[in-house]
């Protein structure tokens, strides 16, 4: 079947061209001549990106590599928060709009880089007086909201290592992730909408902490206010800790190395793999990421409908769109609710620029009919992206046609939790085929080859793997190195993606 499916691929030939209008506003124009450049001199590339960001203390090395673990940025001391807040608020941002929240009920809610920036200070400063302190780690099962974004970067901003679990998830998925990182701290809301219920997250969370002797506090962000009225010691209220705490935190000064979260993604069998990122290299790789492949400028309205609980809502709803400074589009709820032109009635309404959105709901909307995205003004649109699994053409050719209105362009992008930003994709600039991802990213080398790890010939059936590592890299797996290891060692001194998952590739030699 994986084949068969292949072989579809490879008779896709058309190429898609972007408009002249979108080239000349693109970072990148010449892809070939920086891609080779960047492949030459991996190290100098991605120094002089990193001199984009404010450090405390400049590295004393780029990369250390000691296969199969890697240190990017040695010696150099940053905080994340530093450059997603502070360093636009210095910069005559403190007045623009970091976030617009929108909830089924288009209840709207703004906040500015400088409302955020003293929001994350205080939710920061209550953390430290419940004991939180640089390296113990905080759980965070909430809804996609700016609260819980707040609760991110306030983590990061003393330098707890957040774990964010997806709000959909049960007690049991829950308690398996809250009891691997010995969370000190849970941080819940009291509910989350969705298809215009309230869905009780608080008593998820008092199952799954039964027992866990190590849980000091659940905070909880009580929606309604009602949800703490007969609970005990146990649980701190959000809205009380954040009204009580100064909003002045000095950013911890973090190490370039130093763990910023950790990510449980699911094995095939067994528990969830803690992926842990580090400070330095995922900042650095995931802001010039955004920055590039979305073509991010200062006027833009960005929207990515990820949620926060897996890698995509961390990289490019957090970490590196706030690194760019531009205004993102948040929403809670489903996308098809209360009728399926929500998501185009916002892209309408807030003159969105760049969509970045997943496969599964475009063929969704699909089914729903092109009757629901015609009926609104999707004119603002300029970049289009696609993440979280393959996009088969007849999908891709729809969001063209329906959705860009045959004027954008679509920004196919594969990466997985694992690598931490993108590493496969197109760029604005470069032409597109229907369901084929694209070029790789700046210094990284992907490679086709057969099990034994030979590079296979053009258009046949391989494993796709990765050459030498790259900044935003995973650095373990969080208390189970050995399962790091395997995947430089499944075939032996390359990075093998989709360990446990024998999906192959054609080697398309576009």
């Amino acid at each position: 079947m994986a084949e068969e499916k292949s072989e579809v691929l490879l008779k896709i030939q058309e190429k898609y061209y972007p408009p002249k209008e979108i080239v000349e506003r693109a970072w990148i124009k010449d892809y070939e001549k920086v891609y080779e450049e960047s492949i030459k001199d991996r190290e100098g590339f991605w120094a002089k990106v990193a001199e984009e960001l404010h450090w405390f203390k400049k590295w004393d090395k780029v990369l250390e590599w000691n296969f199969p673990y890697a240190k990017w940025f040695v010696g150099a001391k940053t905080n994340i928060t530093y450059n997603c807040l502070d360093r636009h608020v210095q910069n005559g941002k403190r007045n623009k709009v970091a976030y617009i929240y929108v909830d089924e009920n288009d209840n709207e809610k703004k906040i500015t880089y400088g409302e955020l920036l003293e929001l994350v200070n205080r939710i920061a400063n209550g953390l430290k007086s419940l004991g939180v302190k640089k390296g113990d780690r905080v759980s965070i099962y909430m809804p996609t909201t700016i609260e819980a974004i707040a609760t991110m970067l306030a983590c990061a901003r003393i330098g707890a290592i957040h774990s964010v679990v997806f709000a959909g998830f049960s007690e049991g998925a829950l308690r398996t992730r809250i009891e691997d990182a010995k969370a000190k701290v849970v941080v819940t809301a009291s509910y989350t909408q969705r298809r215009g219920k309230k869905i009780d997250l608080l008593t998820t969370v008092e199952r799954a902490i039964d027992g866990l002797d190590f849980v000091e506090k659940v905070v909880v962000w009580d929606r309604d206010g009602d949800a703490l009225e007969e609970k005990g010691g146990l649980f701190v209220d959000f809205n009380e800790m954040v009204k009580n705490a100064s909003p002045e935190c000095e950013p911890e000064v973090m190490d370039a190395e130093d763990p910023l979260f950790i990510l449980y993604t699911s094995g095939t069998t067994g528990k969830p793999k803690g992926v842990l990122h580090t400070t330095g290299g995922y900042m650095v790789q995931t802001y010039y990421t955004s920055k590039i492949v979305f073509d991010l400028h200062e006027d833009d309205i960005y929207w990515c409908t990820a949620d926060i609980g897996w890698i995509t809502g961390h990289s490019y709803i957090v970490y590196g769109i706030l690194a760019n400074g531009v205004t993102s589009v948040i929403t809670e709820g489903a996308p098809d609710y209360p009728d399926p032109g929500r998501w185009w009635r916002y892209v309408e309404k807030y003159r969105v620029n760049v969509f970045y959105t997943a496969p599964t709901a475009i063929r969704m909307f699909m089914r729903y009919g092109e009757e629901w995205p015609m009926k609104y003004d999707l004119s603002s649109l300029r970049i289009l992206g696609s993440v979280g699994e393959p996009i088969n053409p007849e999908a891709w050719l729809w969001y063209y046609k329906y959705i860009g209105r045959e004027k954008c362009v679509i920004v196919d992008t594969w990466w997985q939790t694992e690598t931490g930003a993108h590493m496969i994709t197109t760029i604005p600039s470069y032409p597109a085929k229907p369901g084929k991802a694209g070029k790789p990213f700046f210094t990284i080398e992907p490679e086709i080859v057969d099990k034994d790890g030979n590079k296979v010939p053009p258009n046949t059936v391989g494993f796709l793997v990765i050459k030498s590592p790259w900044p935003s890299m995973l650095r373990t797996c969080w208390g189970e190195p050995e399962r790091y290891e395997k995947y430089w060692n499944t075939i032996k001194g390359v990075w093998r993606p989709s360990l446990l998952r024998r999906r192959r590739v054609h080697n398309d030699p576009r």
